[in-house]
């Protein structure tokens, strides 16, 4: 039996703006994924409450795309600091029931356009070499990114660093 994906882009609404609600958004997708340690689940969090705190002083942007008022997925990213215009995707997540809709693919788009308009000319992302990011890492390189590094152990034993760049 075949499986059809259902595309729901024409039901989502995008937002930049950061609500206190996001907090527990973001900590329900990075959940939902199945993907990230306790630990990165706090720290997606934290970067949430940095943004409400300080603002764009924060160097944090968010994107977050909601599906019948509630967050459906987001990205987070910033300037690296020290460079002239390259920018870190610190996190791309859609909630695990909505993923393989196009809501990742929009998500990534938009942010990209967001970030040029930033200035941005080059963007940066980094996942793990475990095998269960495989999929991660075609969605990256399926998007224009291309493997500029590989850090042996940099996570743990056996959890290398992998990071991609794109030319904006």
């Amino acid at each position: 039996m075949n499986t059809v994906r259902e595309t729901i882009l024409g039901n989502l609404v995008y937002r930049e703006d950061v609500l206190p609600s996001d907090a527990e958004a973001v900590r329900d997708i990075i959940v939902s994924t199945g993907f990230f340690t306790g630990e990165e689940v706090d720290i997606s969090v934290e970067l949430v409450g940095e943004r409400l705190a300080r603002g764009i002083d924060s160097g944090y942007f968010f994107l977050f795309a909601e599906k019948d008022g509630r967050v459906a997925g987001y990205t987070c990213y910033g300037p690296v600091p020290g460079t002239e215009s390259s920018f870190d995707m610190y996190w791309i997540a859609v909630d695990n029931g909505l993923r393989g809709r196009g809501i990742g693919r929009a998500l990534m788009e938009k942010s990209e356009l967001a970030i040029k308009g930033l200035g941005g000319t080059r963007i940066y992302i980094e996942t793990s070499s475990k095998d269960k990011y495989r999929p991660t890492r075609s969605f990256y390189e399926s998007r224009g990114y291309r493997r500029d590094a590989f850090m042996e152990d940099f996570y743990r034993p056996g959890d290398s660093k992998v990071v991609y760049v794109k030319k904006l």
